[in-house]
């Protein structure tokens, strides 16, 4: 049952920390952030968000940067949006599959035209 409930509240992290990232973040360095996922631990303390930003290799440096600079921000609205005892320690991992699937893809594109 345990499993059961962290679960609903990592999906009810991302949901939040999506629209806190798309809405109420103004910082300009922040730039196309998709969360992928997120994984809680069993006791709820550790919350490890996955991110998957669009652009460039500096785009992607400027946009960690505002996240880390924000995570306390984000921290005190996911305390005052989800309903637990401690709200969990955020931590952002990058999430590199949609940038692998891309480069997957286009490969296999090439592949294909090059057969013709």
């Amino acid at each position: 049952m345990a499993k059961v409930r962290v679960g609903r509240i990592g999906e009810q992290i991302k949901k939040e920390i999506s629209q806190i990232i798309q809405y109420e973040l103004k910082d300009p360095r922040i730039g196309f952030v998709t969360i992928t996922g997120v994984e809680v631990t069993g006791d709820l303390s550790i919350a490890k968000i996955y991110i998957s930003i669009m652009g460039t290799e500096e785009e992607l440096q400027k946009t960690l940067l505002a996240i880390e600079k924000a995570k306390g921000f984000l921290r005190t609205e996911i305390g005052k949006r989800v309903r637990l005892r401690h709200t969990p320690e955020l931590i952002f991992k990058v999430d590199e599959s949609i940038a692998y699937g891309n480069k997957i893809d286009k490969i296999l594109h090439d592949l294909e035209g090059t057969e013709e």
